[in-house]
């Protein structure tokens, strides 16, 4: 392991003690004190360039007193735009940021762009409540638009401050107020969480000190078989995602402990959204004793392995990954896609996730293999699958999985390669297979759906399951 990946592992660690420490602390003590943990984690590791994060924040609280009620693009269009300039700022003769900056200034762009459109929700919302004389549902509006302090304590909590998750304003506002907060559980969905880190640890050590991603930039690597280079990728990504486990469990861990993120079953929350029907926090039977509530951490699991590995589709696989940040992107940029298509809203999320991501080529050429591979399989799933027997279809089923942790492979090189000659020198080495075969897929499954024609009622099966989704 690398000193980043020990101090962020340590970061990570030290957050289980701290998170029950402010368990049950009162609203201010929660607030302030883990804001300043926060800041003071920031100032250590990012130093003076924790000049970042305060620019960002000052300028999104300028937007947010300005234009209250269409700060959510002005907020996207800013945060953005100093995400290149804080990736390019090497060019200007200035220091280059610390890995530590550059996680926290990710986070916090989410967090920002977030919390405008909450502004901007909670403006629409009092505006409605004044021209109707009703007060409409509002299961996640926040309260009052928060104060340049407020933006700063809730910019720099600690919880999630360098890994994730990303939760919104209102979620970290309902963990500041939240009641009876001695009566959430946390040891047992805590430790419950952590039953799979010790294998995934020791995983990701074994197989990362046999398969090192250093050894594919050698010359030596591109003299072995076809085979092998192929394979290669299999545990380059094995070895990407035991390493994620990991992080994201504890992260998730550091929440469970301060009970951030918990919700009572019934709120059906949704990862990084929070809650999705109205809740009570306190309920009572008719006697007036408290009914105990069944909680969940719902709005704070970034990551569903078992999802991950063994689920079929590719589409699938994105919403297990990276969960909380996956809603991000489906409600702020997917949503506001420039065209309203289902091929053209994945590349243009692609695209904006690559770009969130960094600047590196690597990121590019793998987030937009993705819209491909979304089209190769809908295509066969048209063309081939509703036309199968059920045992035709376990077997395509099978093989779709199989296909799919191949695609997966094969972005992941891109993703930790990096640069364009790396990523390209690969991908040339084993002559662009995913590409190939996603693209003859494709084709096959518009010539089988062509010959096949879906009938009305599988289309209108296919139009409900596209709503859902």
């Amino acid at each position: 392991m690398s000193p980043d990946e020990l101090i962020y592992l340590a970061i990570l660690l030290c957050s289980l003690p701290v998170g029950f420490l402010f368990k049950n602390a009162s609203p201010q003590v929660k607030q302030r004190g883990s804001a300043g943990i926060g800041l003071i984690l920031t100032l250590i590791t990012c130093n003076i360039h924790t000049l970042h994060s305060v620019i960002t924040i000052l300028g999104t609280w300028l937007i947010l007193r300005i234009s209250p009620r269409s700060c959510h693009f002005l907020a996207l269009g800013w945060t953005f735009t100093y995400l290149l300039f804080f990736r390019t700022i090497t060019y200007f003769d200035l220091p280059a940021p610390t890995p530590f900056t550059n996680a926290v200034q990710l986070l916090l762009t989410l967090k920002l762009v977030s919390l405008a459109n909450e502004v901007q929700q909670f403006c629409r919302t009092k505006k409605q409540e004044v021209t109707t004389f009703t007060k409409p549902a509002v299961i996640s509006v926040i309260s009052s638009i928060p104060s340049l302090v407020e933006m700063f304590y809730y910019s720099y909590c600690y919880i999630g401050l360098m890994t994730g998750p990303f939760y919104r304003y209102k979620t970290y506002f309902d963990w500041l107020h939240q009641i009876d907060s001695l009566s959430i559980p946390s040891w047992k969905p805590l430790m419950s969480r952590l039953k799979a880190v010790p294998v995934f640890g020791v995983l990701f050590l074994v197989v990362s000190q046999y398969f090192p991603l250093h050894y594919v930039k050698t010359d030596e690597f591109y003299d072995c078989s076809f085979l092998y280079r192929l394979f290669y990728m299999v545990p380059t990504f094995f070895v990407f995602r035991m390493r994620f486990y990991v992080a994201w469990i504890f992260a998730e861990c550091g929440c469970i402990a301060a009970a951030f993120g918990a919700y009572p079953v019934s709120a059906k929350s949704r990862s990084g959204g929070g809650p999705t029907v109205e809740y009570a926090p306190l309920e009572r039977n008719s006697d007036g004793a408290k009914v105990e509530l069944e909680y969940d951490y719902e709005t704070v699991k970034n990551i569903d392995c078992h999802g991950t590995d063994f689920c079929v589709k590719v589409k699938d696989g994105m919403r297990y990954w990276n969960m909380s940040v996956q809603w991000w992107l489906a409600q702020y940029i997917y949503k506001n896609s420039p065209v309203k298509s289902f091929v053209f809203g994945n590349a243009w999320t692609m695209l904006i996730s690559a770009y969130w991501h960094g600047i590196h080529p690597g990121y590019y050429m793998s987030f937009l293999t993705i819209p491909l591979c979304l089209a190769a399989e809908g295509a066969m799933e048209a063309g081939l699958r509703r036309h199968l027997t059920d045992s035709g279809k376990m077997v395509f089923d099978w093989v779709h999985w199989f296909l799919k942790m191949r695609a997966y492979d094969y972005m992941c090189m891109g993703f930790v390669l990096l640069t364009f000659g790396d990523t390209y020198h690969y991908w040339q080495s084993i002559y662009f297979t995913v590409h190939v075969v996603a693209i003859a897929l494709l084709i096959l499954g518009h010539v089988l759906a062509m010959k096949n024609p879906p009938s009305p009622r599988d289309t209108r099966g296919e139009k409900m399951e596209t709503k859902q989704e």
